[in-house]
């Protein structure tokens, strides 16, 4: 609260400070009234602070803390249920459910409600979180029950002798109430509020963030007010054979559709309301504003949000309960076993939904993450199965030692080249992708998977393009286990060609009978170690473009250089360039013969200087490079 009030201009203050304006109290955790040193200042609510930061102002009248202590002593007990600490609601609960635990009776099932309608489980204020009877609540029923226990009309609702599946039901009916309860506070509070706001010039948020945040809900929000009216049906006219899983059928294909788009994008959603709430001040207002309202219970929009990704579990574990307690010649045994399945196939339809979600996504940052990656790789029928960073034995794909990647999809396999950290450094992180494009080998080209037995990390893929070519690998990850990446890599290629056997592709060979050295890659600390100098040398050859002068103008520079006075003995290589001259300069000590042709005396010639060899103009021996390199 302090970091928004110094945001928009406001400086905090003392409660003796005489210069304090307003005191801001948290309504739901003080119990008494502030006394500042200033007789003016106003002691508000927090709901003041928050409206002011959303609409610029708000009458300080109408939110005065001491009007909402006068409000609470004017007001019965069951009817402030909210209004207290929560510590103080938090130890009533406690207590009855210790007293439940004690008498051994379910919540919902005591006598003395006999004449209280099951629904009166939901608070008084109209809060769906809290629905647990207080002890004060079944004292007003037991009064209530003395004065109306004659009422035919509740009685008929009502068995005088509740039942366990009766009991397991009410638990599934008020968690149903509430669920749906939260749903309508989620439209209510937010969504529909912000739409309005929307269409106005003064929104909050635009409307593709409403839509992202709130786009996926609806549906789950109608299904469960059908299926809550069903229940509702049941609740009204109970009897033990009424048809409770039936519910559940009628409504698995709408729970089907709507779950999944909201599971699946919810992190994406979360990211979004916690964005705009960290961006957007009047926004973060907004969502204060309505926490604290009873219908909140005091929790912020993203942990309402998450109520739907919990649900589907909780009802399975409902219906589980309800099926103990009912009997095998019950028609609703076979119903309730039908639904129970059927709600376990949604939520594994969820999680399958969800997991290719995930994996498209995936290929997607695969994708952005490799230079020059074809752009077929992304396809939405192909799914991202694993990685595994390797070493290279063969010399076929990038060379020996180096660093590779090999992305597994579902059918086919990406290789690229790891990029050496050295190289990125002299750009920006944002110019260069940490892989590089080497190859896509699909599985259908692939011949055997072998195992190099003789080592235990190296392998070999035997693959059939246009010809037989063996790439030979060692695995470089030492979370990566050779043998569980080669069965998964033979169990994909099966089920990519539609095959059952999984073992059939699998070889078992050495390091001699497939002509593979695996003899020091280990070693290669130091091979490395030269190739990444060669490179380097390379890239600042190019940089100062000493590779790329044209030989003929290297040799035309080269002649028309002439020596100046002096020795060679004393002079730097800096010295003895600045002392260089061109061949049309004129040279006193220069002699012309008869025949027109430029000679020099003989002394002369013995000072003549010639460039450092760090300055000739020299042609790279390639031969002798590679050489030294096979050599080492």
């Amino acid at each position: 609260m302090v970091d928004v009030l110094l945001s928009n201009g406001g400086v905090p203050a003392e409660l003796d400070d005489p210069e304090c304006s307003h005191v801001v109290v948290d309504e739901h955790t003080t119990q008494t009234k502030p006394e500042p040193k200033n007789h003016r200042t106003h002691i508000l609510k927090s709901d003041w602070f928050w409206y002011t930061i959303q609409n610029g102002y708000a009458d300080e009248m109408d939110y005065l803390f001491g009007d909402y202590l006068d409000s609470i002593a004017n007001t019965p007990n069951t009817d402030r249920r909210d209004s207290l600490p929560i510590s103080f609601n938090k130890r009533k609960r406690k207590r009855f459910s210790q007293r439940i635990q004690f008498e051994g009776t379910p919540i919902g099932s005591g006598k003395r409600r006999s004449s209280v309608s099951d629904a009166g489980l939901l608070s008084v204020s109209g809060s769906f979180f809290d629905c647990t009877t207080s002890p004060d609540k079944l004292e007003t029923g037991k009064l209530h029950n003395e004065v109306h226990i004659e009422t035919p009309a509740v009685c008929e609702t009502t068995p005088a002798k509740k039942s366990m599946r009766f009991n397991h039901f009410m638990d599934f009916f008020s968690t149903e109430s509430n669920y749906v309860g939260i749903l309508d506070t989620i439209v209510k509070l937010f969504k529909n509020p912000l739409e309005e706001i929307a269409e106005t010039n003064d929104a909050l948020l635009n409307k593709s963030e409403i839509k992202s945040i709130f786009n996926n809900f609806l549906p789950i929000h109608e299904v469960h007010q059908s299926m809550l009216e069903s229940l509702r049906a049941i609740q009204s006219k109970w009897s033990e054979d009424c048809l409770i899983g039936d519910i559940i059928l009628q409504h698995r294909d709408e729970l089907t559709k709507a779950y999944p788009p909201y599971v699946n994008f919810f992190e994406q959603m979360k990211e979004t309301l916690q964005q705009c709430d960290s961006q957007n001040p009047r926004f973060h207002a907004f969502l204060k504003i309505n926490q604290t309202k009873p219908e909140c219970g005091r929790q912020s929009l993203q942990d309402l949000m998450i109520r739907p990704v919990q649900r589907l579990p909780s009802i399975s574990l409902l219906l589980n309960d309800i099926l103990k307690h009912t009997n095998k010649n019950n028609p609703d045994y076979v119903k309730l076993e039908l639904a129970l399945k059927s709600i376990k196939e949604v939520m594994m339809h969820i999680n399958e939904d969800k997991r290719k979600t995930e994996s498209r996504m995936a290929i997607f940052d695969i994708f952005n993450d490799i230079e020059g990656c074809p752009p077929h790789l992304v396809s939405s029928n192909r799914s991202f199965i694993s990685k595994c960073e390797v070493t290279e034995l063969s010399d076929n794909l990038s060379g020996r030692g180096d660093s590779l990647m090999l992305y597994l999809f579902s059918d086919t396999i990406e290789v690229c080249k790891k990029r050496s950290r050295a190289f990125n450094t002299a750009k920006s992180p944002s110019s260069t992708k940490s892989h590089k494009h080497v190859k896509l080998i699909s599985l259908n080209a692939i011949r055997f998977v072998i195992d190099i037995t003789d080592s235990p990390r190296a392998f070999a893929l035997l693959c059939r393009q246009d010809k037989e070519k063996l790439y030979s690998f060692t695995i470089a990850d030492d979370e990566t286990d050779k043998v569980v990446y080669l069965k998964l890599l033979c169990k994909q290629m099966a089920e990519n060609a539609c095959r059952t056997d999984t073992v059939s592709a699998l070889l078992s060979r050495t390091s001699q009978e497939l002509e593979v050295d695996i003899s020091d890659v280990n070693l290669s600390t130091l091979s490395k170690a030269f190739k990444l100098a060669a490179r380097t040398r390379q890239k600042v050859g190019r940089a100062f473009s000493f590779n790329k002068t044209p030989s003929k103008l290297k040799r035309a520079v080269s002649t028309m250089m002439t020596p100046p006075f002096g020795s060679t003995n004393s002079l730097t290589p800096a010295s003895q360039l600045a002392q260089m001259r061109l061949a049309s300069c004129a040279n006193i000590h220069e002699a012309v013969d008869e025949e027109g042709n430029r000679s020099s005396s003989p002394s002369t010639q013995s000072e003549i200087l010639l460039p450092p060899l760090s300055v000739q103009p020299m042609r790279k021996n390639k031969s002798s490079t590679l050489g030294v390199v096979g050599r080492l």
